[in-house]
């Protein structure tokens, strides 16, 4: 028997995520940084609506709420004039919009998430080195008093940062190249009477070329920012390159930080009005690379994050995406720990996850070389896929079937309703509140009584074939009674689930616990659900 079911490099918001979401399914997980404490910086500053939704389904997205600030959009100007104003407008039906949240902050967040389910970080505790067989993972960790400690685990996941030991020890190759330009980052105070949640970009233009840059993103505070632009030449790290010969993120203590006289000059030549930064919390000098692995995967062990991706900032994609393979991960190793995986459930780690990383290092490359406007998508296309709304796995090996005349199909979000009203209560509920802390959930629309009567049985074998790892809930149309007692259900009082899902009556349909739509069948009393939950889980 190993001595602990799965070992994780790393506890920034991936690693945090990953073991959050173990430790509530009760698998024995042990998280690992290096680091005797968190560092007190506003790295990954943008907070996607889709990472909010799985805040929401982890039971955190209230607490996010209270210490962000919203993103409202975005002011650019060149060469000293307004060119353009950005707001960050949604469908109505997406229930968050856009945040912005320093790293350190969404790193307490999910530490005390974890803590809630029993967990911890150690900390000044270091993965040293490993070795892996098909039947375990054999890890070497420096611990807190200087020793060396050596374990067993079942798998390992390496959420340790573009630097990653475990991508290095594995051999992964990690394609992709560096930019040459360096910036500098400083977090600051301005006097400046700019529009609350409105982030900044002025540029100055020569000949059609940019010259010098200014980004400012909110945080919260009173006219606080993260300000990032070109590194002046008395701070410049060139040649200067990370561990692995990677040269990617802050550069620590590799030489002189910049102070706030560097960043008053470049807000003298680009800010918008005359303003005074004052309060420089931190300051740190970074370069970017664009980086992709050859594989999320190798055996037992996994990568995910930076280990996997690293790209320019550009759209805060980088933390949202790493997040979102932590959440796509955890359901699955905790499927496999408690002997309940299907062969391909591990394997569709990296079929789905690698795909959109692969999109994410060029999409903000492009962005990062030509703009935003470069893209060919309309601006409404665009936000959703910036949101990250529009990640799907249709053509996942996982995906089941499911025709979809309207609505999500299988493989997309499944995404969120209101109006829907319990028996008991006399107020409506949205549908992620329903999914909040669940593993699968089986959604029967029942819009005559016939399809309400079969909802115990439809349950009962879609509940046996997932090994009991499986909700279900009755969503009735108009005037159909409830199913026997005890059978969970809700009224869909404004049709907004029949109109959102293209429902019609009778049909099912399956959501995954990473909340996407796993599939929908037509026929809920036959064979398909149970038979796709059985090749999903192991029968």
């Amino acid at each position: 028997m190993v001595d602990v079911d799965v070992l994780i490099a790393g506890a920034g918001p991936v690693g945090l995520t990953a073991a959050a979401e173990l430790c509530r399914r009760g698998v024995r997980c042990r998280i690992v940084d290096r680091l005797p404490e968190r560092l007190p910086y506003a790295r990954a500053v943008g907070v996607q609506p889709r990472t909010l939704e799985i805040w929401d389904r982890m039971g955190v997205a209230r607490e996010a709420l209270e210490a962000a600030v919203p993103m409202r959009g975005q002011l650019l100007y060149v060469n000293g004039a307004r060119q353009a104003r950005i707001d960050l407008e949604l469908p109505p039906e997406v229930p968050y919009g856009f945040a912005a949240l320093p790293q350190y902050d969404t790193e307490r967040l999910l530490a005390q998430l974890l803590a809630r389910w029993g967990g911890e970080i150690e900390r000044s505790t270091e993965l040293l080195s490993f070795e892996q067989d098909s039947g375990e993972v054999r890890a070497v960790l420096s611990a807190p008093s200087g020793r060396t400690e050596e374990l067993t685990a079942g798998y390992l996941l390496g959420c340790d940062g573009a630097h990653s030991v475990v991508r290095r020890t594995l051999g992964l190759s990690f394609e992709g190249g560096a930019l040459p330009e360096e910036y500098m980052l400083g977090d600051v105070e301005v006097d400046w009477d700019l529009p609350d949640g409105y982030g900044v970009r002025s540029t100055h233009v020569v000949d059609g070329r940019t010259d010098d840059l200014l980004v400012c993103i909110p945080l919260p505070g009173d006219r606080r920012y993260r300000m990032s632009m070109p590194t002046p030449p008395e701070l410049s790290r060139a040649g200067a390159n990370g561990a692995g010969g990677v040269s990617h993120g802050l550069s620590g203590d590799r030489g002189p930080l910049p102070g706030i006289e560097h960043i008053q000059a470049v807000l003298d030549r680009l800010s918008p009005q005359p303003t005074t930064a004052s309060a420089l919390r931190w300051s740190s000098v970074f370069r970017i690379s664009h980086r992709i692995v050859g594989r999320y995967r190798e055996g037992r062990v996994f990568v995910a994050g930076d280990a996997a991706h690293i790209h320019p900032p550009t759209g805060a994609q980088g933390m949202n995406t790493g997040i979102q393979d932590a959440f796509n991960l955890a359901w699955k190793l905790a499927a496999a720990v408690r002997g309940h995986a299907g062969p391909g459930l591990l394997e569709s780690y990296d079929a789905e996850r690698r795909p959109v990383g692969e999109e994410v290092v060029a999409r903000t490359l492009r962005h990062a070389r030509a703009g935003i406007g470069s893209e060919p998508e309309d601006r409404a296309t665009q936000l959703l896929r910036e949101a990250q709304l529009l990640v799907g796995y249709r053509d996942g090996p996982i995906t089941g079937p499911g025709p979809a005349p309207e609505g999500p199909a299988p493989g997309d979000r499944a995404p969120d309703c209101g109006g829907l009203v319990h028996a008991v209560a006399a107020f409506p509920v949205r549908l992620f509140t329903l999914l909040r802390e669940r593993d699968h959930t089986l959604l029967l629309y029942a819009d005559r009584e016939e399809h309400a009567a079969v909802f115990g049985a439809v349950a009962a074998a879609a509940r046996s074939a997932a090994h009991g790892m499986l909700n279900a809930c009755a969503v009735l149309g108009p005037g159909v009674r409830a199913p026997a007692p005890g059978v969970p259900a809700v009224r869909d009082g404004q049709g907004e689930f029949r109109r959102v899902y293209g429902a019609r009556g009778g049909e099912a349909f399956l959501v995954r616990p990473d909340g996407y739509l796993g599939m929908r069948t037509g026929a809920a009393g036959g064979p398909e659900l149970p038979n796709h939950l059985s090749a999903l889980l192991g029968t």
